[in-house]
């Protein structure tokens, strides 16, 4: 049978949110394959193989929603037409009367009931009017709906979000502020253990206080398994719970005592080991947790003894901690616990059948036999917590006007906690990617499972509110890598290229709704990365709900040439990269070209030279904006590397942008990036590079001095806690 002649399958496809086509980033129209849409459906839980199996997937799926009196969830925004009432599926003929009762228990506990009465309109669907407006917050609404003796009862979870985030005008007013852009484990210092830790970070929050800046930017410290391969920030373990390679040992209160104690934990042999990871120029991850797990142990017996099930204060913000997880916070802590103790490996995926199954009576088992394991992981994440929330403290006092600045990557390894803890909202079979363009001609495939936007809206998306909750604690600002996939997400079925994937709809306002609600609680701003292809009308969705854009120099550009500064708009963040594109130094001298040549990124040397002309061509283009700003005297100069990081940061100091992100990287001239994507780690060491300047160091850098001082239109002098110099 034809594509053509599957009209079954093609109506399946389109309920469940497959996009029948999409426009590439060279303006073509792209159509997945019956193939693809037969994989995609599968791996959602459909059979749709034949017409047949299509056309009894569709009668199933049509008959469960109208079952349902109410859908399981619903995501309502203050000020809409449609907020004041609820809407129920009484499978009713229209114009039939219906009674009904309803109760709705609010985030406060309050409850109200109510009741009336109506006539069904078009499709057996009534309106039940709220009976008053609800304050945003997460909400129970449950209601009763009879004709005769016939009754039908159903229950919601009613989510009412504001009208947007939080705005720059509103926490800045007119400002234009900068922040300090670092990636942590990359931080060198005298007093850390081969990677940046959270005393780290505060010394570099009071550093970034020093010069004026209003936040600090930082990579995700999403939970890794910190060995091989697996040290990606943006491919973790966990999106809940944060990275134990990111503690300072010596600030856990119960370090001195373990230290003294256990004298042998710190020979004078692993305090050489310790200094030698410090100053390495890359970041040895499995070396670091070797030294550091069985100090952390030791810390949990000290902890576990002194204050565990005891009134003493440090017990019982262990314990009110732990209670404000729930049961996510002991699944992790178990996945963490069984990959270490017993399976020998973090892929739930090679484990015995029993033991994929949070739930299952095995994994209880374990956690019970096991329980002072599973409280280890507790524990750090409960000590990380703490740093956390002293580093935000420290942001404050530094007077950074917004603070922390938290990233939230895209998804979760496969084989991780997130997966195995929320097994039922993950698909497998199928994976998140990017299609052809002219940066990854092939497409892209991150390896990343989606999350089933069906099953997260049965769910409540308990899931999504855990995730925003926990990125957002201690921070002003939070970041979602890939925004546009809270519209839509490209999936490729096992086995595929990344060409044979599709595009596939997610409910973007409820889910933006969400992020609302969680960062008008936590004070703070969003930001969406919405490099590449947007669809129309995306941006100003964004907008809408206060979603900062991203916007970075390098794609600021066209025929014409770079856009001048007036051009940015007032809601972004404006960089000159990202952790995926080359420094302003590497930039500069073409050095990521050779890097990408070496590497077998670029073919040939043909290639090579191509690159490098286009690479003139921008250069030149920049220079020439730089001189029509009066950055630069002579767009035909050559400038130092010094010179031209300070005109650029100049440049995007003057747009509207109410913030600008400055790396650290491009504070000191840093060649070698962070991250090549596309590249394994057999060929570059992504995400280990550490800075060639330490910490201690870097207020006395002559050349992060100057890039600092072109920063001046963005600096208010009393927002300032000390001298510049």
């Amino acid at each position: 049978m034809s594509e053509a002649e599957r009209p079954m399958l093609r109506a399946l496809a389109d309920r469940l949110g497959i996009a029948r086509s999409y426009v590439d980033t060279g303006g073509v129209t792209r159509f997945p394959s019956d193939r693809t849409r037969i994989d995609l459906l599968a791996a959602m839980g459909f059979r749709a193989t034949t017409e047949k199996e299509a056309a009894v997937a569709l009668r199933a799926l049509e008959a469960d929603e109208r079952a349902r009196l109410l859908a399981p969830t619903r995501v309502l925004r203050e000020g809409d037409a449609d907020a004041g009432a609820a809407e129920i599926a009484t499978g009713r003929k229209p114009g039939e009367p219906v009674a009904w009762e309803a109760q709705l228990r609010e985030e406060s506990g309050r409850v109200v009931r109510w009741q009336g009465r109506g006539e069904t309109g078009a499709g057996g669907c009534l309106r039940v009017p709220l009976p008053e407006p609800l304050s945003p917050g997460y909400h129970v609404l449950e209601i009763a709906a009879g004709c005769g003796r016939e009754e039908r009862t159903g229950r919601q979870t009613l989510i009412t979000a504001p009208r947007a985030c939080f705005t720059p005008q509103e926490l800045l007013g007119s400002r234009r502020v900068f922040g300090l852009c670092a990636n942590l484990y990359a931080v060198r210092s005298r007093r850390n253990w081969g990677a940046g830790d959270l005393t780290d970070l505060r010394a570099l929050v009071r550093w970034a206080g020093e010069r004026g800046a209003a936040f600090v930017g930082l990579n995700p410290l999403h939970a890794l398994w910190n060995e091989g391969d697996d040290v990606s920030p943006y491919f973790p373990l966990s999106r809940l719970y944060r990275n134990a390679l990111c503690l300072d040992l010596t600030a856990i209160p119960e370090f001195e005592a373990v230290r003294q104690a256990h004298p042998k934990l710190l020979s004078p042999a692993v305090l050489e080991k310790i200094e030698h990871l410090g100053e390495a120029r890359y970041a040895d991850y499995a070396a670091i947790k070797a030294i550091e797990l069985p100090v952390l142990r030791q810390l949990y017996r000290a902890f576990a003894a002194q204050h565990q099930g005891r009134a003493t204060l440090r017990g019982r913000d262990y314990e009110r901690y732990k209670r404000s997880q729930g049961p996510s916070l002991l699944h992790f802590a178990t996945f963490l616990a069984l990959a270490e103790h017993s399976m020998s490996s973090p892929d739930w995926r090679l484990w015995p059948p029993a033991y994929r199954d949070p739930h299952s009576p095995q994994v209880r088992a374990f956690g019970q036999a096991q329980r002072n394991e599973v409280e280890f992981h507790c524990y750090l994440q409960f000590e990380i917590e703490r740093q956390l929330a002293a580093a935000a403290a420290e942001a404050r006092a530094a007077g950074l006007r917004i603070g922390l600045y938290h990233d939230l990557a895209l998804g979760s390894a496969p084989g991780g906690a997130d997966t195995w803890v929320f097994g039922d909202l993950f698909l497998h079979g199928i994976t998140l990617g990017a299609p052809p363009d002219a940066y990854a001609p092939q497409g892209q495939n991150w390896g990343l499972p989606p999350v089933d936007p069906r099953r997260l809206a049965a769910d409540g998306y308990r899931y999504w509110i855990l995730l925003l909750r926990n990125a957002f604690a201690h921070g002003g600002a939070l970041r979602l890598d890939h925004v546009m996939g809270l519209f839509r997400q490209y999936w490729i079925p096992a086995g595929r290229t990344a060409a044979e994937g599709a595009y596939v709809r997610f409910p973007a306002a409820d889910l933006l709704g969400i992020r609302a609600v969680e960062a008008r609680r936590a004070g703070a701003l969003g930001v969406g990365e919405d490099l590449g292809t947007v669809p129309a009308g995306r941006s100003e969705t964004l907008a809408d709900w206060g979603i900062l854009s991203s916007r970075v120099l390098y794609f600021e550009q066209d025929a014409a040439g770079f856009r001048a500064p007036e051009a940015y708009p007032r809601r972004a963040l404006v960089t000159a990269n990202t952790h995926d594109l080359p420094t302003l130094s590497a930039f500069r001298t073409g050095r990521d070209l050779e890097l990408r040549r070496a590497l077998g990124v670029l073919p040939s040397d043909s290639d090579l030279a191509r690159a490098r002309e286009e690479r003139e061509r921008e250069l030149a283009r920049l220079r020439a904006r730089l001189a029509v700003e009066g950055l630069v005297r002579d767009p035909h100069q050559p400038l130092s590397d010094v010179e031209f990081r300070r005109a650029v940061y100049a440049l995007l100091s003057r747009t509207p942008a109410a913030l600008l992100g400055v790396s650290l990287e491009d504070l000191i001239g840093e060649v070698e990036p962070a991250n090549v994507p596309g590249v394994g780690p057999d060929r570059y060491p992504s995400w280990r590079r550490k800075l060639a300047v330490p910490l201690e160091l870097l207020p006395h850098d002559p050349g992060a001095r100057e890039v600092l001082s072109a920063l001046c239109e963005r600096v208010s002098r009393a927002d300032v806690t000390s001298s510049h110099a």
